[in-house]
């Protein structure tokens, strides 16, 4: 075997490991923006509401104190900013209460994923009208995973066709270049995945999520301690603002 195909050979081995890793890193990505938001979902559902109930009622509070001082400068701003924070609560709730449950993502959609991900991948392309082509294959391929679909992810690696770039020219100086442009794409993007994988991990939360599930698979249910204790600030300030709004004897 001549040098040239050597090394050729040897290049080709580090492609084929880079594009599983690749595919193991963007699957790892795609995984935790959903784990992410199914914990976000289950959070608005168990606690998130009663922040926002809570948050109203000092709005109503604020705002009955405040009629009744109206020349205290610091109870008026207060007042101000607890309906300011009710409304951005309210807004808030408003987009997650409308929200559909983020989908199960199962193990046979994770391989799935992976496979269109290694077939189709946007730095698989060798010119931009191709590249255009992947990056609107993958966009789909993202919006199936997330909604946990199957078969909507095996249709588009059949949609998808075979792949050309996985034809090998006769020429060994060309397949070379093409190899190592290949491996240089691939280092990139595992890099891009890397970052935008620890960029998500030191989100709030993310955090949240982790110190939650810490302390739920030690037996605890943090969740469900905070919403009892936030309904017992909700009842202290009903009966808060029942007193406020009796007339005065």
């Amino acid at each position: 075997m001549l040098p040239e195909e050597q090394e050729l050979k040897r290049l080709e081995c580090e492609e084929t490991e880079l594009e599983e890793q690749v595919a193991s890193a963007e699957l790892a990505l795609e995984t935790l923006k959903t784990e992410m938001s199914q914990f976000h979902y289950r959070y608005y559902r168990l606690v998130g509401y009663l922040y926002v109930e809570m948050d109203e009622l000092g709005a109503r509070i604020t705002s009955e104190e405040a009629e009744r001082y109206p020349d205290n400068i610091e109870l008026q701003a207060r007042a101000h900013d607890a309906e300011q924070q009710a409304r951005r609560s309210a807004e808030e709730a408003g987009l997650t209460e409308n929200q559909a449950p983020p989908a199960k993502i199962t193990p046979e959609i994770k391989q799935a994923y992976r496979k269109a991900t290694k077939l189709m991948h946007p730095d698989r392309a060798t010119n931009e009208i191709e590249r255009e082509r992947r990056t609107i294959m993958m966009a789909r391929v993202n919006r199936a995973y997330e909604a946990g679909d199957l078969a909507a992810i095996e249709q588009l690696v059949i949609d998808f066709g075979e792949d050309s770039e996985a034809v090998e020219g006769s020429d060994t100086g060309a397949r070379l270049v093409k190899v190592i442009r290949r491996i240089a794409q691939l280092r990139r993007r595992l890099s891009e995945a890397e970052q935008e994988l620890s960029e998500q991990k030191q989100t709030e939360l993310y955090e949240l999520m982790s110190t939650v599930g810490e302390a739920e698979a030690s037996g605890e249910d943090p969740l469900g301690d905070l919403a009892r204790q936030l309904t017992r600030h909700i009842n202290e300030r009903k009966v808060r603002l029942e007193l406020l709004c009796q007339p005065a004897s």
